[in-house]
């Protein structure tokens, strides 16, 4: 089991973050659904509220951005239990900067919660905004790191359940104890009466009586020793006819932040999800989202009338 010391963040509604130290060991596929879906992610545009259209494509999920625009990561618990969440945008680490890897810092939610989270982390009380912009002007390219941009990635951990608790001693009730004074009551008055009377003479022992006795005396002694205890799909060609889009360091926003503990209950993530992005125009071009005709399509054979003969003259422009 993977033991993390963890540290969370309180984001929108109390959304948590935790640091996980131990070491962790790589398999997890990269692609946009790998395990069950303990969490959903959504993508919002901040500027009028609207969850972003996500598209299915060849096993992978994209959704249209427009530069310029705030976004959020919508996640939520889908779960009884609190989870840990790691999230990247770009192949970067939200709450850190660092080249993502699952064993980073993540946000902890807790069970059936919804959290809006808005930004890069920069400290306890503050973000910079998600924003849509030019690959040049993205975070990660500015920081030499422009050859995951357009991805967002999102590994859940679940939590390590909490041992047992000790067994609780319950006193007797009032009822119990009146009872047991009645008894020891009754004892005492019959005790009292045996003493009364002249005490009966024992038989002289023989060493066989006596042998007998003390073996009677042991029988019911013991002890008790027990112990309780998809194959990603095609390579897609990109024919981008915009620049492709990225995500900027935006402008600073409130956002308080607190801290928890969170023990990881496996050292794999035991789901991933990642969703691309890029601006609308390059994913018509490459094929992602699918082209609308206007108006009705030409049709090659649009009479079903034989018209034999030869081609006729066009009309004569009239003067």
């Amino acid at each position: 089991m993977a033991r993390s010391n963890t540290h969370s963040l309180k984001v929108g509604r109390r959304a948590v973050l935790a640091t996980a130290l131990a070491a962790f060991l790589c398999g997890c596929a990269d692609w946009a659904a790998a395990g069950p879906n303990l969490v959903d992610m959504q993508v919002v545009d901040r500027e009028n509220g609207q969850i972003l259209q996500q598209y299915p494509y060849n096993d992978r999920l994209f959704v249209a951005g427009r530069p310029g625009a705030r976004y959020a990561l919508r996640v939520q618990n889908r779960t009884a239990g609190r989870v840990m969440v790691v999230l990247s945008v770009d192949g970067v680490n939200v709450i850190t900067g660092q080249t993502a890897a699952h064993h980073q810092t993540g946000y902890v939610l807790e069970p059936w919660r919804s959290y809006d989270l808005n930004g890069w982390r920069k400290s306890d009380t503050e973000i910079a905004a998600f924003e849509f912009a030019s690959l040049g002007q993205s975070y990660a390219a500015k920081t030499g790191r422009p050859g995951n941009v357009g991805v967002i990635g999102m590994a859940v951990f679940e939590e390590k359940p909490l041992p047992p608790p000790p067994p609780v001693s319950v006193g007797p009730s009032i009822a119990e104890r009146k009872t047991a004074e009645l008894a020891a009551e009754r004892d005492a008055a019959q005790q009292g009466r045996v003493a009364a009377a002249p005490a009966a003479t024992p038989p002289a022992l023989t060493r066989d009586s006596a042998a007998a006795a003390r073996a009677e005396s042991n029988a019911g002694a013991s002890v008790d020793g027990r112990s309780y205890e998809s194959e990603p799909g095609r390579r897609i060609a990109p024919a981008p006819s915009a620049d492709k889009l990225g995500t900027a360091h935006g402008q600073r926003e409130w956002s308080v932040s607190g801290r928890t503990q969170f023990e990881r209950a496996t050292l794999r993530p035991a789901s991933v999800r990642s969703i691309e992005y890029d601006q609308y125009e390059n994913l018509v071009a490459m094929g992602v989202v699918p082209t609308r005709y206007s108006g009705q399509r030409p049709r090659p054979f649009p009479s079903s009338r034989d018209q034999p003969g030869f081609v006729p003259d066009p009309p004569q422009n009239l003067r």
